[in-house]
């Protein structure tokens, strides 16, 4: 019979620690128990009911605390959810990025402005890393730091060579891809990363996307505009792509390049670039400013993306923008209280409008 009793209690221990079963449930289990061990005079029921009476405790304590944090907005709770937490703010642009229900931080970001000398476009970048940390690091480390100066000695010569910001940052792309397939191979690493940068200068917006981070303007209308478009496996020229590199895709809650990867383009993944499945040949779109007359922009790894369309996400931060963060803090947390299980980051840069009726950003 004690057997059979641990049997049913263990099941009903489970019970509690996963549905946090009402006060008034867990009050009547312990009577039950408790008349239970009246009626069979057993020591080992005796210590169970005491088990369960501390138990119940415990519970108590722990809806109570929950409620409270609630009535304090949840803050507390998401506090101690998040290991890494990283926030970032210079003038007009910010930064909020969570580690969020994920066992690890892969999100990666830079800014790089020169306000003052205008020596170089100011660089903005988010990288979401997979399959471990090194891919979104070097590339944070990298990327930024050698396209500004390339672009300083594109300034410094004019713009002569036929050179242009997008195939500077094309140029840059595969080249740090290949800089860094070298070095991650040769560790046997696997992991990989998006690459979504983003070049501002006075008059124009040039934007380089590779993989499934995203970035989306609002203009003067208050209209979302997308700077990027998701490089995913299901797509007709990807999944043509794909089939002529020999690759197959299929679903798994998502559909996957080689059932691995869901987006078809990166930087990293060694294994799969060497089977030409995946590519690092990014997507490059330039914006005239003077055209568009622009409020912010967003851009954001894909845990974001999971929570919000582009326009859905234009009208929230719209109506956040006098706060600390521009709105890029408060869209985060709504993201993760959707249930997003990913990390999420999100920078948002606003603009301001010039007396010639164009557009700058981080004055």
């Amino acid at each position: 019979m004690i057997g059979d009793t641990m049997t049913l209690l263990s099941l009903l221990g489970r019970i509690m620690r996963y549905f946090l079963l009402r006060p008034e449930t867990l009050f009547l289990l312990c009577i039950s128990l408790a008349l239970w061990s009246y009626f069979f005079h057993t020591d080992e029921v005796k210590t169970i009911v005491k088990s369960s009476r501390d138990a119940v405790k415990m519970v108590k304590g722990k809806v109570a605390e929950m409620m409270q944090n609630d009535r304090l907005g949840g803050l507390n709770v998401l506090d101690a959810e998040f290991s890494k937490t990283w926030e970032f703010k210079n003038n007009n642009v910010a930064v909020y990025s969570i580690q969020g229900r994920r066992d690890h931080m892969e999100d990666r970001f830079e800014v790089l402005t020169d306000i003052i000398n205008k020596s170089h476009p100011s660089i903005f970048g988010i990288f979401d890393g997979h399959g471990g940390e090194a891919a979104a690091d070097y590339v944070k480390a990298h990327l930024p730091e050698t396209l500004k100066q390339q672009l300083q000695a594109f300034e410094r010569e004019k713009r002569e060579g036929g050179l242009s910001y997008a195939s500077i940052l094309e140029q840059r792309i595969l080249s740090v891809d290949r800089e860094m397939l070298d070095k991650l191979s040769a560790s046997h690493d696997e992991a990989g990363t998006t690459c979504l940068v983003a070049l501002l200068s006075d008059r124009e917006l040039t934007v380089a996307n590779v993989g499934d981070s995203r970035g989306v303007l609002c203009d003067k209308d208050g209209n979302a505009v997308a700077l990027s478009h998701d490089h995913k496996p299901y797509q007709l020229k990807e999944r043509k792509r794909i089939k002529r590199a020999g690759g197959f895709i299929s679903f798994n809650g998502s559909w996957r390049v080689q059932g691995i990867l869901a987006m078809s383009r990166s930087l990293g993944d060694y294994p799969l670039k060497n089977l030409n499945v995946v590519i690092p040949d990014p997507d490059i779109m330039t914006f005239d400013l003077d055209k568009l007359q622009p409020e912010f922009m967003i851009l954001a790894s894909d845990g974001l993306w999971d929570a919000f369309s582009n326009e859905e996400a234009v009208r929230f931060v719209r109506e956040r923008l006098d706060e600390p963060h521009f709105g890029a803090k408060s869209i985060v947390l709504q993201s993760f209280y959707r249930g997003c299980p990913d990390n999420i980051t999100v920078m948002v840069v606003k603009f301001k409008s010039s007396a010639g009726g164009g557009s700058k950003a981080g004055e």
